[in-house]
């Protein structure tokens, strides 16, 4: 599911022309290009204090960024952890197209002591787009991505030496990673969603109502307001949904987090202007090719049988992907084992609240790991 992407607030700091360029005098550097040349001095600064404070340097340790063949194109991944003896991760974006890879460098380091983590640009997004920029649209699918997913997690084993991975998928990403765990559970130790998604069909109709209920409680009156004018959804334009993402965001603390995103992707270690284009185009890519077909799965789809362990670590008040629904997808599951775990925090919980996460990470799921 979406929360307004990072792009989005570059695209309003240019649109309102925040972002032009003042002109010098003829033969003088303009005073605008002289800002920007001290930023860029600031960045490359920054993404070489990045590179070394965030270096992996343990004698056993894994850092690795590559283009595989996954599905038939270029996709890009990164490998990080400090013991390659460790359990391997896979993590699965959200958005969609909203990748980690430029700002996970900081977001994942406290995961890399326990287990290592591969993160990946999906199809359609990041530098897998950038790559990829002539290969049709319509190849992005969530049947499509779902096979590349399994082909990916098919390579990492052989190539790292695991019989099996964890598979985490936040937002978007837990929708993907149901279809693929469902599809080859053999290659899988368990699945772990957080900012689940439950149910497409009801997201922002639940989501809404919530949403007024927590407005009421906080007698937020600007909040109560909006939400009161665009009503509950469906909505015929976009307003109620941004309505919905704003009020969503500002309760669980994610505009703070969203903001940091676009900061430490701008001072990540090897990335360039261009690869920040690439995130922000992905998001839109996205977004125009998957929505709609996500917002048409069914309950029915996420839920029923699965051959392995399936575990939820929810924000207790997620009002982006209701925890509500994902809690009654739990229960809706059958499986060898099941838990449905809320921690503080919203749909960001895994990155906003990353002691709590990881810590139900460990506790939770590294043991199953240990049993085979």
């Amino acid at each position: 599911m979406r929360p307004p992407t990072v792009g989005l607030l570059l695209l309003m700091f240019f649109a309102s022309g925040a972002g032009s360029v003042p002109q010098g005098n003829a033969g003088q550097t303009p005073a605008g290009i002289a800002e920007l040349q001290q930023v860029d001095a600031a960045l490359t600064f920054a993404r070489s204090r990045n590179q070394r404070d965030y270096a992996i340097t343990s004698p056993n340790g894994i850092d690795e960024a590559k283009y595989v063949e996954v599905g038939g194109i270029e996709q890009w991944i990164t490998i990080r952890g400090e013991d390659r003896n460790n359990p391997v991760v896979l993590f699965l974006h959200g958005g969609p197209g909203d990748a980690t890879n430029p700002w996970g460098y900081a977001g994942f380091r406290l995961w890399l002591k326990h287990v290592t983590v591969v993160q990946w640009d999906q199809r359609g997004a990041g530098r897998t787009l950038g790559k990829n920029r002539n290969a049709p649209p319509e190849a992005i699918t969530v049947r499509r991505m779902a096979q590349d997913g399994v082909e990916l997690a098919e390579l990492l084993r052989k190539s790292l030496g695991k019989d099996k991975i964890i598979l985490v998928g936040h937002s978007f990403g837990s929708i993907l990673g149901l279809f693929m765990v469902k599809a080859k559970p053999d290659l899988f130790h368990a699945f772990v969603g957080t900012g689940q998604v439950g149910d497409p069909a009801k997201n922002y109709a639940v989501a809404y109502v919530e949403l007024l209920k927590k407005a009421e409680a906080l007698k937020e009156p600007h909040a109560i307001r909006e939400l009161r004018e665009v009503g509950p959804p469906p909505y015929s334009d976009g307003r109620g949904y941004g309505v919905q993402r704003k009020w969503s965001n500002l309760f669980e603390g994610a505009d703070y987090f969203i903001s940091s995103m676009l900061g430490l992707a701008m001072a990540a270690p090897g990335y360039a202007v261009r690869d920040i284009n690439d995130w922000f185009d992905g998001q839109r890519l996205s977004a125009e090719h998957l929505v709609p077909e996500t917002s048409a799965i069914g309950a029915n789809a996420l839920g029923g049988d699965y051959a392995l362990p399936i575990f939820v670590i929810q924000g207790a008040e997620d009002f982006t992907t209701p925890t509500s629904l994902a809690h009654a997808l739990v229960n809706s599951i059958r499986a060898p084992t099941k838990a449905f775990v809320p921690i503080g925090g919203g749909h960001f919980a895994v990155f906003m609240k990353p002691d709590a996460f990881l810590g139900q990470l460990v506790s939770r799921v590294l043991p199953l790991v240990r049993e085979h």
